[in-house]
């Protein structure tokens, strides 16, 4: 009987974990879908990357919010059977506080070990592919984010400006400005004016046919003047102003880990593990993704072992709604407290001791009190 009332509560909790879950999921998607549209306005991807790179970033979103949703859903669920007094129902069948805290600890266990495979696998990896969508773009909408009279930007080191445009995508009196530096070390400018230029775009391929102009190059105190009739100009070396590199939030956590090993035990100070490069300016940042990812699901007993002191309140207590609220407020800033140290985590010892170590005995402690609480409890007393 008692493993038939445990099912029941915590497929109960599953079922809400999974609507609190998608629907706030769902609420924050559409908020940073919103967002990612200068993609599309802005940077000229063309739509379908634009869903394809939104939809990828659901495994991001779900995990970052798996602690909160678990909270609602799990006060939610205990405060919904506390109400109708189902809980009850535990203590006649020989239940105690004891069974009960130990069991919804033990499941909060696997919530942790479940955001930990997602976070530190499933999130990593759908972020890295929709940033290879980004890298293998063409920018689809580029013709389209030329204006008449206004300098545009998309690509990284050109700038185009067009005095008209009709709908065939011809110009007049346009200038492209290319501004690069070569060799980390020489600026160089070049601009290009013509009477007239059409874009071309053919399977993979995008360029200029420019028509009576001037190409004017300055390099270094060198100026050089060419005019000419017709000429090409290829566009595909331009890439889009997209950051396109792997962050690090996409590094695949044994690359996390293989460059924590190599900078504090293997003592190479400078080496780089694909995108990833492991120094001095680096390193702490490094630190705190592998404590997000592996360290910060453990938050999740923790508001677990809080959210269940809602057994001990009293419902003949006057405050006992006051009280109650005040449990999931505490909850809510054990959220915050691990969202804000966890940025200092990786700085000093300091913040890893108050990132994790003071939480972890706090639980410990609160465990202990509550077990030696339980006990003078006797079963079916709701205290």
């Amino acid at each position: 009987m008692k493993k038939l009332l445990f099912r029941k509560f915590l497929s109960d909790h599953i079922s809400q974990f999974f609507f609190f879950g998608i629907s706030i999921s769902v609420i924050v998607w559409v908020v940073q879908a919103v967002n990612f549209l200068d993609f599309v306005t802005e940077d000229g991807h063309g739509l379908k990357i634009y869903f394809i790179y939104t939809t990828l970033n659901l495994p991001k979103i779900f995990h970052r919010l798996l602690p909160f949703i678990f909270l609602i859903s799990l006060f939610y669920q205990l405060s919904k059977y506390e109400d109708r007094n189902e809980l009850l129902v535990f203590w006649s069948h020989g239940v105690n506080y004891k069974k009960f805290i130990n069991v919804i600890l033990i499941y909060s266990f696997l919530f942790s070990f479940f955001q930990i495979i997602l976070g530190s696998f499933l999130s990593p990896k759908s972020q890295d592919l929709a940033r290879s969508f980004i890298r293998n773009s063409n920018v689809d909408m580029f013709p389209n984010l030329i204006n008449e009279k206004k300098f545009v930007d998309v690509m990284d080191g050109l700038t185009i400006f067009a005095d008209t445009k009709d709908s065939d995508n011809n110009f007049t009196n346009i200038i492209l400005s290319e501004n690069y530096i070569k060799n980390n070390k020489d600026n160089q400018i070049k601009i290009i004016s013509a009477k007239t230029g059409s874009l071309v775009s053919e399977n993979e391929s995008r360029y200029f046919e420019l028509g009576k102009g001037k190409i004017i190059e300055i390099k270094s105190d060198k100026i050089t003047n060419i005019s000419f009739d017709k000429i090409i100009y290829n566009l595909n070396k331009y890439k889009s102003k997209t950051t396109t590199y792997q962050k690090i939030q996409e590094v695949p956590i044994y690359n996390l880990i293989l460059c924590f090993n190599n900078y504090y035990f293997v003592k190479d100070l400078s080496s780089q593990i694909g995108f990833l490069k492991c120094q001095e300016e680096s390193i702490d940042d490094v630190k705190v993704e592998i404590f997000k990812r592996i360290l910060k699901p453990f938050y999740i007993p923790i508001i677990a072992l809080i959210s269940c002191l809602i057994i001990f309140l009293s419902k003949e207590s006057i405050n006992f709604k006051k009280k109650r609220l005040y449990l999931f407020l505490v909850c809510f800033c054990i959220l915050v407290y691990s969202e804000i140290f966890l940025k200092y985590s990786g700085k000093s010892i300091a913040g890893f001791i108050l990132f994790f170590f003071i939480p972890v005995l706090s639980f410990l402690i609160t465990y202990i009190l509550i077990i030696l609480k339980s006990k003078n409890k006797s079963i079916g007393h709701n205290a």
